[in-house]
C-alpha cells in the first residue's frame, strides 16, 4: 500500500491515554492538563547557556502542522511481529529484531520463514528483544549487538550482548559471543533499548528508567541514561562521568537518537504518564556529553540549573519511537532534519532546527493515522545505505490494530 501525503486534509489523530506507549499507559485516567503546568520563565539559564524561553517550544494542541513535502511509502516486507530494530547488511539483506525474541532475515524483499536465531527473552510489556546494531567491523567480522530483556536468577535485567553471524550453507545462523553491558535495570515498561554507533565508532545505548524515576538522576545506576562503551564493552577514558559507561543522565525512556555533529546528539524521550501528577510532554532534545536532560526533576519547558529543557515538547502524549537525521538526497527538503516515528499519535514527525542551535525552526507531521490514511504506530526510524529512510510499524504490539499481514518495514521516497 502506498500513501501520498502532500497537504492531505484530515483531523490530527488523537489517542485515548490507554493506547499511548508509556507516555501514558500507566496513567489510566488519561490526559488533560497536568496540575503543575510547565512554565518558561527564563529566570535561570539552562546548562547550555541559552535561556529555555528562547528555544524550548511547547505544542499546546495537537502535534504539529501537516507536512507539505510530497512523499510516499513503499512496502519493503510484511509479516513481522513488532519489529524493533533493523541492521542493513552489505549484500542488501536485512536483519530485523522482533520483540518476542526472534531475529529475522529479509532477503530479496521476502521474509525468510526460519529465524536466524531465537533469543530467550523475558518478553513482558515493553521488554523483549529490542535494539540491534552492527559492529564497526561488521563487514569483516560479522559481529553485531543485541539489546534484550532477560531473566537472571530471581531478577529481570536488560542486557547488551555481542553476537556472531555465521553462514550455514545457504542459511544464516547467529550465536552469542560476549556480554557487553549487563544488569541494566528492567521493568514491564521503560526499558529503552535503542543502540547506535556514534561518529567515534563507540557503541551508544539508550536505557529507560525502569519505572523508577529516581534512577535517571543517579549516575551510579545504568537505567534512565544514554550509555557509551567501546565496541568491546570497555569504558572509554573520555566518558564524562569518569570510570562509568554513563554519557547522558536524566532520561526517562529514549528509543531514538542520532548525531548532528561529532559531539552533539539529538535525543527523543518519553514524557511522564502520571508520575507526580504529570502527563504528556514527550521530548526532542539537543545534548552534548555529560548533559542532564532533567527527568524527573523538570519536564515540559521547565528549567533548573545544570539541567536542560527540550527543544520541542507536546502537551498531548506523542510518544516518540526511533529517530534518525535524514542524510539522503532523494527528499532534499528533509536533509538535515530529525525524522521521528511516533507510537500513540501514529505519524512520522519531521523536526528542522535553526542551524546548529537548539531552536526548532519548523516541525510537521506525515503519514498521520491508521490505514488507509496512515500506517499506524511507527517504531524504528533509520537511514538505509541507499540513502532512503526506513520505518517499521508496531501495530501488533497490543496497542494498535494488527492487520492480517502483520507489521511492515517501509521505505520513504519522494512522490
Amino acid at each position: 500500500m502506498t500513501v501520498i501525503l502532500s497537504g492531505c486534509e484530515r483531523k490530527a489523530a488523537r489517542e485515548d491515554a490507554s493506547n499511548f506507549e508509556q507516555s501514558s499507559t500507566d496513567n489510566p485516567t488519561g490526559g488533560g492538563p497536568p496540575p503543575d503546568r510547565p512554565t518558561r520563565t527564563g529566570d535561570e539559564p539552562s546548562s547550555t547557556g541559552e535561556e529555555s524561553q528562547d528555544y524550548c517550544r511547547l505544542v499546546e494542541r495537537g502535534y504539529g502542522p501537516r507536512g507539505e513535502v510530497a512523499v510516499r511509502a513503499e512496502e519493503v516486507v510484511d509479516g513481522l511481529e513488532v519489529p524493533w530494530g533493523i541492521l542493513f547488511m552489505g549484500d542488501g539483506d536485512l536483519l530485523v529484531t522482533e520483540r518476542a525474541g526472534r531475529l529475522r532475515l529479509v532477503r530479496d524483499g521476502r521474509l525468510v520463514n526460519a529465524p536466524v536465531a531465537t533469543v530467550e527473552v523475558a518478553a513482558n510489556g515493553e521488554g523483549g528483544l529490542l535494539g540491534i546494531q552492527a559492529h564497526p567491523d561488521f563487514e569483516s567480522n560479522h559481529r553485531f549487538y543485541l539489546f534484550y530483556t532477560a531473566d537472571k536468577g530471581d531478577a529481570t535485567v536488560n542486557r547488551v550482548e555481542m553476537w556472531q553471524l555465521s553462514q550455514d550453507g545457504e542459511a544464516l545462523s547467529a550465536r552469542p559471543k560476549k556480554v557487553i553491558v549487563d544488569d541494566i535495570p528492567a521493568a514491564r515498561f521503560h526499558n529503552g533499548g535503542r543502540m547506535r554507533l556514534g561518529p567515534d565508532d563507540m557503541l551508544y545505548i539508550g536505557t529507560g528508567d525502569a519505572r523508577n524515576p529516581d534512577y535517571a538522576q543517579d549516575p551510579e545506576v545504568l537505567a534512565g541514561k544514554v550509555l557509551r562503551v567501546t565496541p568491546g564493552g570497555d569504558i572509554p577514558p573520555d566518558n564524562p562521568y569518569g570510570d562509568s559507561p554513563v554519557y547522558l543522565i536524566g532520561v526517562r525512556n529514549t528509543q531514538g537518537f542520532d548525531w548532528r555533529d561529532t559531539s552533539t546528539m539529538l535525543v527523543s524521550d518519553h514524557g511522564p504518564s502520571g508520575e507526580m501528577g504529570r502527563t504528556g510532554h514527550d521530548e526532542i532534545n539537543v545534548a552534548v556529553p555529560g548533559e542532564n536532560l532533567g527527568w524527573p526533576t523538570i519536564y515540559g519547558c521547565q528549567d533548573e540549573p545544570k539541567m536542560s529543557p527540550p527543544s520541542l515538547t507536546w502537551d498531548t502524549a506523542v510518544p516518540p519511537g526511533g529517530a534518525a537525521i535524514y542524510t539522503g538526497d532523494a527528499i532534499g527538503e528533509w536533509k538535515g532534519s530529525l525524522m521521528v516515528g511516533t507510537l500513540g499519535s501514529r505519524h512520522l514527525h519531521r523536526v528542522a532546527f535553526d542551524g546548529d542551535s537548539r531552536r526548532v525552526e519548523r516541525h510537521e507531521t506525515y503519514f498521520v493515522g491508521d490505514p488507509p490514511e496512515g500506517y499506524g504506530r511507527l517504531r524504528e526510524v533509520i537511514m538505509g545505505p541507499d540513502g532512503h529512510l526506513y520505518v517499521t510499524t508496531s501495530n501488533c504490539d497490543g496497542r494498535g490494530s494488527c492487520p492480517p499481514d502483520g507489521d511492515k518495514i517501509l521505505r520513504i521516497v519522494p512522490e
